[in-house]
């Protein structure tokens, strides 16, 4: 027989489903799909001829002098929020004077000609692109590294032998001059910022030193422990970031203590990087103090800014964070 002669009745198989056609977990309601078919109108960019006037009070008050001084009063990072609010903010932050007022200052030991050559040659003639992709030292904030080591305790009762994880930190904060501060402590980020500035006391154990940035984002960096014998410490570090432009971390590449000569030291007029610029990595001016290099406590560097000292993760006890990830 064909299968046309075939015909079975379901009606009372999908009629036996009826009762579940009013239950809420099956038929769920979707508003989104009323939207189907309907094309909305794009909006229009801010300052064209078709756009609509902005009823925003601010707008309204504030004329767009007063809305570019203020935001030239503004950190860069601050320009980055404020380009958030709303449409008008986006394209008024986008101000090529606001970026070029930044990028002079942060980069004022190169000199303002040859920033200048450098954004037409290297950045379009952007401000705004030197300052997301050039290399750069966050001066707004403290650069944080966390170490953590295991440290045997006395045996007792000749069975148990204490275990103790030992946490201190190193602190790096840096000057557009060239000038940067450090301080090795077991404190917490929340109090040792208190004291991370130029007019540090003996006692807060700040020291200060010279650093210079390359163009490929290493630093240089030089310090000098004042004391019976003077110590030199060289550090070579490379700046990079978790996303474009953030440049919140610090890698370690090196760290060297070296002795210096005292007569060398006194009759020297310049900074004290430049006086062991051509030394070797090996080299020391004093037979008392031999040149070492560290291998321990190179965690990169965190960059915490001020204004999140007290509340960084960077604060928790060993407690609750034997170990910190930098990322």
């Amino acid at each position: 027989s064909s299968h046309a002669d075939i015909s079975i009745d379901i009606r009372p198989e999908f009629n036996s489903f009826d009762h579940l056609r009013s239950t809420g977990y099956i038929s769920t309601d979707r508003p989104w799909l009323k939207l189907y078919g309907i094309r909305v109108p794009p909006v229009s960019p801010f300052n064209s001829l078709t756009s609509t006037p902005d009823l925003a009070l601010i707008h309204q008050c504030l004329p767009d002098e007063l809305l570019i001084e203020i935001f030239g009063r503004m950190s860069p990072y601050t320009l980055g929020r404020a380009a958030c609010v709303c449409r008008k903010w986006k394209y008024t932050t986008r101000n090529p004077t606001l970026w070029r007022n930044a990028c002079l200052k942060t980069w004022q030991r190169n000199g303002i000609e040859a920033n200048f050559r450098m954004v037409q040659s290297l950045y379009d003639s952007s401000w705004r692109k030197m300052w997301v992709q050039r290399p750069r030292i966050r001066i707004d904030g403290l650069y944080v590294s966390r170490n953590t080591y295991i440290h045997t305790g006395i045996t007792e009762w000749q069975f148990k032998k204490t275990v103790n994880v030992v946490c201190y930190y190193r602190y790096l904060r840096f000057f557009p001059t060239g000038k940067f501060l450090y301080k090795i402590s077991p404190q917490k980020v929340k109090d040792v910022v208190k004291c991370m500035h130029l007019r540090a006391s003996k006692g807060d154990s700040v020291f200060k030193g010279d650093y210079t940035l390359s163009g490929d984002g290493q630093i240089e960096m030089a310090l000098l422990y004042p004391g019976h014998r003077y110590t030199l410490v060289r550090m070579r570090l490379r700046v990079r970031g978790t996303t474009i432009g953030a440049n919140n971390r610090l890698d370690v590449l090196k760290i060297l203590t070296t002795g210096v000569n005292g007569t060398e030291l006194g009759n020297w007029k310049g900074n004290i990087l430049e006086l062991v610029e051509d030394w070797e990595e090996n080299e020391t001016h004093d037979p008392d103090v031999p040149a070492v290099s560290h291998s321990r406590g190179l965690t990169p560097f965190v960059f915490v800014p001020f204004e999140e000292a007290d509340t960084s993760v960077l604060n928790l006890p060993v407690e609750k964070m034997d170990y910190f990830v930098p990322g």
